[in-house]
């Protein structure tokens, strides 16, 4: 298991510190959407402070951050890219700090103590791996491509070939089909089970 810092560091550090301070993103064109480019820009301006080591901000809140749709805003898929490899560098950063009170061997333990807790919703059988919606009304996630995603991430835990090339951004920008009622996944579960899981491949990846 390699704890170094990946070959990007250095220039995902320059280029969050420069997100600060100027217009980092193309603008999308003004009859389409983007993202908000003033909350885009006091994010970062918080993700900086953390990057340097201060703040709250910690990288499972990057995960979850949602900014307005609007016309002319900053191009989407270009500000997800800088927010997913940020996420990886502070999750390295928390991953350092942890090691250091710890210890590696008690880290390592825990690492595997997690694997061990998501291998055992993995094992369960295809449809039966989360709960359904409780009501017909209530959203859920096709459980055939849920299921398929699980086979994945229990052959990346599992070191076979098979899972290998599965890496957390795939899982982070994993979309499912939306299936009716009962029929489905309930998403909150799914959703916090792959949470997890991507916490845990940041840090194998």
């Amino acid at each position: 298991m390699d704890h170094g810092a990946r070959q990007d560091s250095e220039g995902l550090q320059q280029q969050v510190m420069r997100s600060a301070d100027r217009q980092p993103f193309d603008l999308a064109d003004r009859r389409t959407f983007g993202y908000h480019r003033k909350q885009v820009d006091q994010f970062l301006t918080r993700a900086r402070v953390a990057y340097e080591g201060g703040g709250d901000l910690r990288s499972a809140d990057i995960r979850h951050i949602t900014f307005d749709a609007v016309k002319g805003g900053y191009q989407a898929d270009q500000v997800d890219d800088v927010l997913d490899r940020l996420e990886d560098a502070l999750a390295r950063s928390e991953r350092e700090r942890r090691i250091e009170v710890e210890g590696e061997d008690a880290w390592i333990g825990r690492v595997h103590a997690s694997i061990d807790v998501l291998r055992g919703r993995l094992d369960r059988p295809d449809g039966e791996r989360f709960r359904r919606p409780a009501r017909d009304r209530d959203g859920g996630y096709d459980r055939a491509e849920v299921d398929a995603l699980c086979h994945r991430l229990s052959a990346r835990f599992d070191d076979r070939a098979e899972g290998a090339d599965l890496g957390a951004d795939d899982v982070r920008r994993a979309v499912f089909a939306a299936a009716p009622g009962t029929d489905g996944y309930d998403e909150a579960q799914v959703d916090a089970f792959l949470d997890a899981s991507i916490d845990v491949l940041s840090i194998l990846d």
